[in-house]
Parts: structure tokens; C-alpha cells; sequence
């Protein structure tokens, strides 16, 4: 816990420090129009039933099996292709108000690691933004950063960077 702490305060310092603010994009407006093959709409971000147990959080073909949204490099905007994630999760925290999930930010090795950390942060800062627009209470949702200190891949070339430059979402019990 000290450890969270510390490394919070360390962002929260550092993030202060930051010489230009970023201009925040506005928010864009999506079509949730069902679609004929689509039940619900393509972008509503339905949870499936699971077949496993009842827990769609165990289900492999859920898409709430998908716990990873991967950045582009020095970027903290969630990529078009991971909405439909983090929207399927949302509603699930959303519907599920007793569930806790904690985003660990992470980035890859280049940079210092406290340029890292800062940049780790608010890649989880950005998922936490959007589940927070989609309803879930601020209580369900904790983001902290590793920096690069918990890399996916250790070799040194774009595939595996790519792979560092992550937001990990963790439900309750596998924290």
C-alpha cells in the first residue's frame, strides 16, 4: 500500500510539474442504432451471458475476458478499436455496483521513469475518465501507474514496446 501511495504521489508531483496542459478532445457522439444482425446495436458494449458459471468475467468469449487496451507510443487516448471494451466493462461495473476494478497503467522501456510513471498514469487516468462517463461510480474504479516497471515483453524492438504501452483492467480477487 505504501508502495501505491508513493508512486501516486510521485505522479501527482510530477504531473503538476508539467509544463503545457494538453487540450482535451471533445467528446465525440456515437450511433446507437440497433442493426439488424447486431442485437442491441454494434456499439453498446453487450455483455454475452456466460456459459461458464454464470461469470462473464470467466468466460472466454465474453468480451470482458479482454482486460488489455494497448496505447500508441507517448500517447494516453483510447485507441477506436478498444471502446467497444472498455463500454462492455463499464456497463458490467455499471450493473454489477458491489464490483472493484483496479487500471495499472504501464509504458514501455524508453523514456525516464519518472517520465514513465506520469505517462503510465495517465494512460489509467484516461480508462478511468471513461468508465466514469459511462456510469460507473468513481468508489468501483482505482488507476495507479507501474511505469515501465512490470513490462508484458522484455525485448527491445516495436512489437514488444507496443505491447508495454498497456492499461490493465483487474477486477476484485485478482488484485
Amino acid at each position: 500500500m505504501r508502495k501505491i501511495l508513493l508512486v501516486a504521489t510521485m505522479t501527482t508531483v510530477l504531473a503538476a510539474c508539467q509544463s503545457t496542459p494538453e487540450a482535451e478532445k471533445p467528446a465525440g457522439v456515437e450511433d446507437r442504432k440497433p442493426t439488424a444482425t447486431t442485437p442491441g446495436g454494434p456499439s453498446t458494449g453487450a455483455v454475452k451471458p456466460s456459459t461458464i458459471g454464470g461469470d462473464p468475467l470467466k468466460d472466454p468469449s465474453s468480451v470482458l475476458s479482454k482486460r488489455t487496451i494497448y496505447f500508441e507510443f507517448d500517447r494516453d487516448d483510447i485507441k477506436a478499436e478498444f471502446i467497444p471494451v472498455v463500454e462492455a466493462h463499464g456497463k458490467y461495473l455499471r450493473d454489477n455496483r458491489k464490483a472493484k476494478m483496479l487500471i495499472q497503467g504501464n509504458a514501455d522501456e524508453r523514456g525516464s521513469r519518472e517520465y514513465n510513471l506520469a505517462l503510465g498514469q495517465r494512460r489509467s487516468d484516461a480508462i478511468k475518465k471513461r468508465l466514469i462517463v459511462l456510469g460507473v461510480t468513481e468508489v468501483q474504479i482505482e488507476s495507479v501507474s507501474l511505469g515501465e516497471e512490470k513490462p508484458a515483453c522484455v525485448d527491445h524492438d516495436e512489437g514488444c514496446w507496443y505491447k508495454n504501452r498497456r492499461g490493465d483492467m483487474l477486477y476484485g480477487g485478482e488484485f
